[in-house]
């Protein structure tokens, strides 16, 4: 038994009074990431890999965004989404591509006020 959490439950009585019930249980399994090889780490869950000049993107071993490489606007656009979205923090970001921690804040503000069209006008 790895860890256990306690679950309340509340029994109500004729006058209202809520009395805890406590009930012990495990806690579910969680998956842990396995990536393929040759996979560069963004974070603990998020990786990529440059194949045949596609770039793919993995949580875990399931891709999850592919982009050609040179392709620049759906490279911002993805970058900026994991870090949105809390996949990734700007500065992994800036470590595993070598991008400006400048360009990836203008990215992300770009994303929060327009949205995906503000990458592709």
């Amino acid at each position: 038994m790895l860890c256990n959490y306690i679950k309340f439950q509340y029994i109500f009585l004729i006058d209202f009074k809520m009395i805890p019930i406590f009930e012990k249980n495990k806690m579910p399994q969680i998956i842990l990431p396995f990536f393929p090889e040759d996979i560069r780490l963004i974070n603990s869950i998020v990786g990529f890999q440059k194949k045949d000049g596609i770039v793919y993107y993995f949580n875990g071993s399931m891709p999850i965004y592919q982009h050609p490489e040179n392709d620049i606007k759906s490279f911002r656009l993805f970058t900026s989404q994991l870090v949105v979205n809390g996949n990734a923090k700007q500065i992994e970001i800036v470590k595993a591509f070598g991008v400006s921690v400048i360009s990836v804040k203008r990215w992300v503000k770009r994303y929060r006020k327009e949205g995906a069209q503000g990458f592709f006008y």
